[in-house]
């Protein structure tokens, strides 16, 4: 599918989150007002101040860009990103991101500047470009889905954030406080293509992200590119092995590392061994930075639609443009 020009009087439905109405909160929402209203655009901000709503409000957001040929625009962190693609699926309306995360993966990875200004301008002079989505069984996620240790390590890295703030020496220092516990093994059933195999593991990552996988240090990262995701398998190894890959991580190592299988593939079911032997069960996995319980066996896939991303245009065989510069 080819880039598609938006009218240019298309009304934005912004669904914001909240969060917990923090000052910062009221100057982001005030810099969304001021630059749209200058900018003769019509406008809708849909305030989020209970996540649990996000979900309706997201669909009530499609429901109206739908019927008026607005744009779906997602202004928060990475989970806000998910839950409104989530809604925007499918639907045939343009997506936009204004991004308030820690990491901004995706943002970041489709040259989406972290600035709002800068993200605004992007809304107002950019055409709709698809993207392709991940689905772990029919839950979407944007940059990357996966079971075991990586679960964990988010439930208690939002804990310490909660206390000690959302920056990224905090996401640090717990993922660091995480793995110097002791974590069990899971066994696993995996169906890939014409195979089948058995596996004890620490982690399966699945990822839909080529910046998250260059910054670590894959060599699959261009497979995402080419219509792929990527599947990252940790054995089991003990702690001090864990905090060594954790560095190596950090320092965009972590493709030689012997501890680490990846592979690219456009589906594959994982199920845990116990669930073969006893039915049915559901099981943490965390998808884009948001955990929730799903129910096994587990198929990721590529969406069969594409979301259209409102982003700066990259001309072929260049990278997309660096957001900062924008």
């Amino acid at each position: 599918m080819q880039a598609v020009t938006i009218n240019p009087s298309a009304p934005f439905f912004i669904v914001f989150n909240a969060g917990s109405g923090s000052d910062d909160v009221a100057v982001t929402r005030a810099i969304i007002e001021t630059f749209l209203t200058e900018a003769n655009r019509e406008y809708h901000v849909m305030l989020v101040e209970d996540a649990s709503r996000l979900p309706h409000i997201s669909a009530s957001a499609v429901a109206r860009a739908q019927a008026q040929g607005g744009v779906v625009v997602a202004a928060g962190g990475d989970g806000t990103i998910n839950a409104v693609a989530q809604a925007v699926l499918g639907s045939g309306c343009p997506f936009g991101v204004l991004p308030q995360g820690t990491f901004n993966y995706f943002s970041r990875t489709h040259g989406i500047p972290s600035d709002t200004a800068k993200a605004l301008q992007v809304l107002l002079s950019s055409r709709a470009h698809p993207v392709q989505v991940g689905l772990v069984n029919n839950r979407v996620f944007l940059v990357n889905a996966s079971l075991g240790l990586y679960p964990k390590l988010l439930e208690e890295r939002e804990a310490y954030k909660v206390s000690y703030g959302r920056t990224r020496l905090v996401a640090w220092w717990a993922g660091i406080m995480t793995l110097l516990r002791e974590h069990r093994p899971m066994r696993i059933h995996v169906e890939h293509g014409d195979q089948s195999y058995e596996l004890r593991t620490l982690m399966i990552f699945v990822s839909n992200n080529r910046l998250q996988l260059e910054r670590i240090g894959l060599p699959e990262a261009e497979a995402v590119e080419q219509g792929h995701l990527v599947a990252t398998v940790l054995k089991p190894v003990d702690t001090p092995t864990l905090l060594q890959l954790m560095l190596r991580g950090t320092l965009g190592q972590l493709g030689d590392a012997e501890h680490i299988a990846s592979f690219a593939f456009r589906q594959i079911t994982v199920t845990p061994t116990p669930a073969l032997l006893y039915g049915r069960r559901h099981i943490k996995v965390a998808m884009d930075g948001e955990v929730s319980l799903l129910t096994t066996p587990l198929r990721f896939r590529l969406a069969p639609e594409e979301l259209l991303l409102l982003k700066p245009e990259v001309v072929p065989g260049e990278n997309p443009p660096d957001p900062d510069s924008l």
